[in-house]
């Protein structure tokens, strides 16, 4: 199976335009298994386009030798793809830092051979990062090639329709609960009309009831006060038209009165004039007339007591005259009062009126809000039609932007997924390579360890061995000692099995010790005795091992051999 690692369309100078550039990981299968980088250039638009290469260990040390490479065959995939993802993030730049080339010998011929050449670009020269040689394709690789593509192809076209008919199952569950919502909406939409008519009805009947309540109890208030104003009316009428004649006649009298003085007034006048008219003639005739003077001087005088009495009769008059006014000037405030009440009445009137007309614009307000709403839900239906129509046109693009963002989504979960192995396959290599080199050094220590027991157990070993031999001879020679002098000497036997105990004991106590002894083997130890060396030196008091100190001798000397029955030693020295 092959891994895919980078499938991605670059810009390619020198050949054309645009290229896709595939590379893939697998494991060949001839004669023996290896991995095998491969690197594929296809173009979309030209099917019959490939060229590609293999690579595998054998090759990439000859590549990383000519070229300088210094990554290893396990790094380089990526590293190769690190390099190509740079160039497709500069190839949108006026002066690119790296470049892909793909150079071909001959541009006629297309089954040549093509140089893939990833190049870095500096101000003072090109230099070329790495340079493969991909051979064009054979009919064959062509085949494979589009076998492969018809193949994903047609598993991609599944999995479309399979996302098709999901989204198209998904699509008519939601539009049958927006249908059903919708229904149900209508019925609450026509419960709410239902209501509502019925509301406008109780409302309409409820105050034309009080609005005709209202108009009779306005025209029974009206009638009441045209009534009480038109009798009003005529009883200040009649009032007013008997203190007006009573007024005329008054003023009539006064007038003739007024004539009678104007008369008299202007006789007076005139007989002023005359006789000023005399006086001027009769100046020189007035010594002679000092007596008519004062005769006439008389008369002036109850002439002027009868215009005081005039003047006097006069102002009486008039004040009579402005008590009437005055009586006239309350009657019309009484006029203008009733007036008042009547303008109020009207006022209230008009409030009632203008009541009416406010709720009568409040039914019919009602009215254009019922009709507004109707059409405001005739609008909504048209809406809902039109978005439904835009949701089948949004949910074609979005079928159509989903496959697009699966299939990128896709190839980067798999690039992901690639990174992860590859990162927790070198974390768990690295663990298993510390444990393996902590067991290396813990076994390696082991092994010292035991190396040097077994040394020093095959010291033992062969001491142990030396003694037990020994110890069997001087029991052999015990033995047959004791079964010769039985009836010889009897000192000489003593003494032989004295020196023999303490022998035997010497042995078991070093046995004893070099048994407890794990580490450190004591090296003044005797291994063996030959038979004609005395255990006893002579002249000695007391009988002392050789080799070994006083200090050893204290231990528990009763332990047996292993191997070995317990001897009594009480026996051999009767």
């Amino acid at each position: 199976m092959a891994e895919q690692l980078f499938c991605k369309g670059v810009s390619a100078v020198m050949r054309r335009a645009d290229v896709r550039l595939t590379v893939e990981t697998c494991m060949s299968s001839s004669p023996i298994h290896k991995k095998e980088l491969t690197v594929r250039i296809t173009d979309d638009a030209d099917p019959l386009f490939l060229y590609s290469v293999a690579i595998g260990e054998e090759d990439f040390q000859s590549l990383k030798s000519q070229q300088g490479l210094l990554v290893d065959f396990s790094a380089f995939p990526q590293k190769f793809i690190d390099l190509l993802e740079q160039c497709i993030l500069e190839q949108g730049k006026q002066v690119p830092r790296f470049l892909i080339q793909l150079v071909t010998s001959s541009p006629a011929l297309d089954c040549m051979p093509a140089y893939l050449n990833v190049v870095e670009t500096n101000p003072f020269k090109h230099l070329t990062h790495l340079s493969l040689k991909l051979l064009a394709g054979s009919d064959s690789d062509i085949k494979k090639y589009l076998a492969i593509c018809i193949k994903n192809l047609k598993m991609e076209n599944i999995m479309l329709e399979d996302k098709l008919h999901r989204s198209d199952e998904g699509l008519s569950k939601r539009l049958t609960v927006t249908q059903q919502a919708l229904a149900e909406k209508s019925k609450e939409l026509d419960k709410l009309q239902n209501e509502w008519t019925s509301q406008i009805t109780s409302l309409t009947n409820k105050y034309s009831q009080e609005i005709t309540a209202e108009k009779e109890k306005v025209l029974r208030v009206q009638a009441q006060y045209q009534l009480q104003h038109e009798q009003q009316k005529k009883e200040m009428e009649a009032t007013f038209n008997r203190k007006v004649r009573h007024l005329e006649t008054r003023v009539s009298e006064f007038e003739t009165i007024n004539k009678d003085l104007t008369e008299k007034k202007y006789k007076s006048e005139s007989s002023v004039r005359e006789l000023k008219s005399k006086f001027a003639g009769l100046e020189e005739e007035y010594q002679r007339a000092k007596q008519e003077v004062l005769s006439l001087q008389r008369e002036n005088s109850t002439l002027d007591t009868e215009c005081h009495e005039k003047e006097k009769l006069l102002n009486h008059l008039r004040t009579r005259i402005a008590v009437l006014k005055q009586e006239v000037k309350d009657k019309e405030q009484v006029v203008i009062r009733s007036t008042d009440v009547c303008e109020s009445a009207q006022e209230h009137k008009k409030k009632l009126e203008e009541s009416l007309e406010m709720k009568q614009l409040q039914i019919r307000k009602f009215e254009t809000t019922v009709k507004s709403i109707s059409e405001e839900l005739l609008k909504g239906n048209e809406i809902i039609k039109k978005l439904q129509g835009e949701m089948k046109k949004l949910m074609e693009k979005m079928k159509l932007k989903n496959a697009v963002t699966l299939q990128q989504e896709k190839i980067l979960g798999e690039k992901e997924q690639t990174v992860q192995k590859e990162r927790l396959e070198l974390s768990n290599v690295k663990q298993a390579l510390q444990q393996k080199e902590e067991e290396v050094l813990k076994l390696q220590e082991q092994l010292d360890i035991t190396v040097q027991k077994l040394e020093e157990s095959k010291q033992l070993l062969k001491t142990n061995e030396n003694v037990i031999s020994w110890l069997n001879k001087q029991l052999n020679e015990n033995k047959i000692a004791s079964m010769h002098g039985a009836s010889g000497h009897s000192d000489t036997p003593c003494a032989g099995s004295a020196t023999n105990s303490a022998a035997l004991q010497y042995g078991l106590v070093r046995i004893n010790l070099s048994a407890n002894s794990t580490s450190t083997p004591l090296h003044e130890t005797r291994p063996c005795l030959p038979a004609s060396t005395p255990l006893v030196p002579p002249n000695s008091g007391h009988v002392e091992p050789p080799g070994l100190d006083m200090k050893y001798l204290k231990k528990d000397v009763n332990l047996p051999l292993r191997g070995l029955k317990p001897l009594s030693v009480a026996s051999t020295g009767k």
